[in-house]
């Protein structure tokens, strides 16, 4: 078996199944009970990745040359409201993972950990865009897990000469993100009031606070490139490598919209702290890595996803 995407129920998931079936690669897909995976081609099976035992018994079956850990509790806010919740699924599953791969003889799979740019937390006296060697501030308890998530990473592949790439990835954009982040929300809000469903007034968050988008499409293509060719015990930045202000993103999507939009700040909507732009320096250094899709195309496509939704032509 070429590949094992453990999480692959999730936003990118989706996307780097499609990546690796492209590449003519095996897979196969580990996933929550809950969730629903509608793609053909693969063997689809359903994981409880807190359970050692399981894991090691999928490992075991498949022997997968690669695997991809997507696994994790990945919302901030639902962070704050059950950390413990996010450091089994973020920290005592992933350690479940390593250990079940320490466990087989003989067994010398690549491993790809998807952390997160919530690792750096804030960006105040930091330069940027951020490099992988800067100081994590972590502010919430969804970035400190992830944090410690490359931490465990590090620790393996340099004590036991395990083959774990890390990434930290940035904010990703794409068909199919949920409505939780700005930019989903924002291109549903456009085509609500397209169809005539809300009055066009868009509600955000601070307008000045900024983030670093990447496309989920030109993501994978990065986690599947780092397998290939990261460096064992790694840490990658995988982001687009600028920095957009929320009322920048606004403003490409009223650019795109059908009708004039006006614009309100809501209180509930808000988050503390910008998010640094990722260096991508050694991704493209090691990898021949580049973005195919600028943040305006996929915003687009996210825009005219809704709309078909509300019957709506392009």
């Amino acid at each position: 078996m070429d590949a094992l995407v453990i999480g692959a129920g999730g936003f990118a998931g989706t996307y780097l199944i499609r990546e690796l079936q492209s590449q003519g690669k095996s897979v196969v897909l580990a996933k929550l009970p809950h969730e629903s995976i509608r793609i053909g081609g693969c063997e689809v099976t359903d994981l409880d990745i807190l359970n050692e035992n399981a894991v090691r018994t999928l490992l075991f079956t498949h022997c997968p040359a690669q695997i991809y850990y997507l696994a994790e509790q990945d919302s901030v806010a639902q962070s704050w409201k059950d950390p413990k919740d996010t450091v089994d699924m973020n920290i005592k599953g992933l350690l479940c993972l390593l250990e079940a791969v320490r466990s087989m003889e003989d067994y010398y799979p690549r491993i790809l950990l998807v952390g997160s740019a919530e690792e750096y937390g804030s960006v105040k006296g930091l330069q940027t865009p951020v490099q992988e060697d800067a100081p994590l501030h972590p502010s919430n308890p969804y970035g400190v897990t992830k944090a410690c998530q490359s931490c465990f990473g590090s620790l393996y592949a340099r004590a036991y000469g395990m083959g774990i790439v890390m990434v930290r990835a940035f904010g990703q954009v794409g068909v199919g993100l949920s409505p939780q982040y700005f930019p989903a929300d924002l291109t549903l809000q456009i085509a609500e009031m397209e169809a005539g469903f809300r009055e066009p007034m868009v509600k955000l968050a601070n307008p000045q606070a900024r983030r670093d988008f990447c496309d989920v499409r030109d993501a994978v293509r990065a986690y599947v490139m780092l397998m290939e060719r990261g460096r064992a015990g790694e840490i990658y930045n995988v982001g687009s490598g600028r920095s957009v202000s929320m009322q920048e993103v606004l403003e490409m999507l009223t650019e795109q919209s059908s009708i004039p939009i006006a614009a309100m700040q809501e209180e509930r909507r808000m988050r503390s702290a910008d998010m640094p732009a990722a260096d991508i320096t050694k991704l493209r250094e090691d990898t021949g890595w580049t973005a195919e899709y600028s943040l305006e195309e996929s915003l687009h496509a996210m825009l005219n996803f809704n709309r078909r939704n509300f019957g709506l032509f392009e």
